[in-house]
């Protein structure tokens, strides 16, 4: 029912009016009358009318000063006003249709079918109007919400500032705002378990987390998820009606191929929810469109602060990894540098006093250049290693071999290149192997493993200056292969124990005691490849012991693994 508002000051034409559209056929009127412009005036300030049929002549004002008071006193036109006039006047009508009217029809002339109409068409009009302004309203609101959410790139800040604006927007009791997480059913790979977890709320407090309810509803509709979902909840002692939006994010080309299972072109990201539990419950149509737009905008924020954080942390990344190289091209030259330095010094010596040289000096020289182009090679098989590591050209070739013989063979070896370097020097290292439980029937590979022992027995010898035992203890178990290396050296800060295996990474105590940093990294990616575990446990000026376990076979290692050591 339509309510109309008839402002002439004759009874007989408001009472034709009345008959006129109490036969109309489609639909039915409420009509309230005034007989002069300020009783009319006062009745439509009071209540709401969908149209005004107004006679042109009034006794206290004309039409044209009526349309001029409702522009006065804030109404927009056009107004929903049908103007009516005794003579036909075009100058008249024209006049009327600028200040606002939308009709004029003459009295004389009237007749049932065109006076109904015309009200029609005026209100009809006056609605397509009003809705047009309320979707440009509500335009303009959202416009306005997302781009205050989208002037921060702080994930933090765009939540909450989402769901403050939701609250406020749509002035319900609680918004909340979940991150979803999927992990699929291993038995059935089509059955999808979500959890959600709440990352920002405002509003009444909920005492009891409706988050079995939203699951149900993920997992129930999951991947057609639908764009807004009306649930409530009768648990309680009040109803709670909720509004549920998905955030989505819109997927590219290439990663919609890596997520078929999902909704075409989207991945869910979170659930966006509005309650109500008291007053009125009712979510609007326009409420649910208004809700869901906002939540596009969220998504479309959300991603762009996520690709923002990972840009950074690439650039972060990139930065590191230059600084690395830096750090790696300078430790590299000067342990060159250092090296080749004493080779030189040593081989000059050996040239200009050749002749002047005891036999004794002599043989020292000379094992003092075989000692320094050792090193060297040394440094240049690491860098070989680390090379072959982060190129992906290092294949894990595990194969049955005898163990304590392998370790046997690298002590001696050790124990020779000691004895040849350090036999005129008061530092002396003895080196002792111990052997506990069956070590046979352990798979790895042997060029790895060589990297290990020598590498560990080398540091051993390098950090004790003054000496001492270095003790080598093989152990086998059932199912493990594992071995120590423990010195009598200077020992470790606890403060650098955690990143020791780390690329270039000495301890802080090594004063001039040579070194790249390179061996243990290269330790802890052979270990890795090996599906193993290495640890350290050192205390500063009493030395150092390192434990190596290893499967003595591990089917989940394959042929080909590898591990970067960026990553170890």
């Amino acid at each position: 029912m339509w309510t109309l508002l008839i402002a002439d000051d004759c009874a007989e034409d408001r009472e034709i009016y009345r008959e006129y559209l109490s036969s109309d056929p489609d639909q039915s009127y409420q009509i309230l009358e005034a007989s002069s412009a300020e009783g009319g005036l006062t009745l439509f300030q009071k209540q709401h009318f969908d149209a005004i049929l107004l006679d042109f002549c009034l006794p206290d004002m004309t039409g044209l000063e009526f349309l001029d008071e409702l522009k006065h006193q804030g109404w927009e036109a056009p107004f929903p006003v049908i103007m009516l006039t005794g003579q036909g006047d075009e100058r008249v009508a024209v006049q009327a249709l600028k200040r606002g009217a939308q009709d004029y029809l003459v009295k004389q002339h009237l007749e049932p079918d065109m006076l109904q109409l015309s009200v029609r068409s005026v209100i009809q009009q006056s609605h397509l109007q009003s809705q047009f302004e309320k979707v440009q309203e509500r335009r303009h609101l959202i416009a306005e919400i997302a781009l205050r959410i989208h002037q921060t790139l702080n994930l933090e800040q765009i939540v909450q500032m989402a769901v403050t604006e939701v609250h406020q927007l749509l002035e319900c009791d609680r918004v909340t705002l979940y991150q979803a997480t999927q992990s699929s059913d291993k038995e059935s790979l089509s059955a999808s378990v979500f959890q959600l977890t709440k990352l920002c709320e405002t509003g009444l407090k909920n005492s009891v987390e409706p988050n079995r309810q939203f699951v149900s509803f993920l997992n129930q509709n999951y991947p057609l998820i639908p764009k807004a979902t009306v649930l409530t909840s009768r648990k309680r002692k009040h109803a709670e009606v909720y509004l549920l939006v998905p955030i989505l994010f819109r997927l590219k080309e290439q990663e919609i191929a890596l997520n078929s299972s999902r909704p075409p072109g989207t991945s869910l990201w979170g659930l966006l929810v509005a309650c109500r539990s008291s007053g009125n419950q009712r979510w609007h149509p326009d409420e649910i469109e208004m809700f869901s737009e906002l939540a596009e905008h969220l998504a479309i924020a959300i991603k762009q602060s996520q690709q923002l954080a990972q840009a950074l942390t690439a650039l972060e990344s990139e930065k590191q990894l230059n600084t690395l190289k830096s750090q790696f091209v300078a430790t590299v030259s000067r342990e060159y540098r250092t090296l080749l330095s004493s080779i030189l010094a040593a081989a000059s010596t050996l040239k200009v006093h050749k002749g002047k040289l005891d036999e004794t000096k002599y043989l020292r020289f000379l094992q003092l250049i075989e000692d320094k182009a050792r090193q060297m090679a040394q440094l240049v098989e690491d860098l070989l290693v680390i090379e072959a590591f982060e190129s992906d050209k290092t294949s894990f070739k595990p194969y049955p071999f005898e163990v304590l013989q392998f370790f046997s063979d690298i002590i001696e070896e050790q124990r020779r290149i000691i004895n040849s370097v350090g036999a005129d020097s008061p530092a002396r290292h003895e080196l002792i192997f111990k052997i506990t439980g069956n070590t046979r029937g352990f798979w790895g590979d042997q060029a790895l493993l060589r990297q290990v022992l020598v590498n560990l027995l080398v540091n051993a010898i390098k950090y004790s200056p003054d000496g001492g035992s270095i003790e080598v203890h093989l152990i086998g178990t059932e199912s493990h292969l594992i071995f120590e290396v423990k010195d009598e050296g200077i020992g470790i800060p606890t403060e650098d124990q955690e990143r020791l295996f780390q690329f270039l990474s000495r301890g802080s105590n090594v004063g001039n005691i040579p070194g790249s940093g390179l061996g243990l990294a290269i330790v802890k990616t052979c270990v890795d490849l090996h599906g193993g575990e290495v640890a350290v446990d050192s205390q500063l000026g009493k030395g150092t012991k390192i434990t190596v376990r290893l499967p003595k076979y591990n089917s989940s290692v394959t042929e080909g693994g590898r591990k970067s050591l960026g990553a170890s």
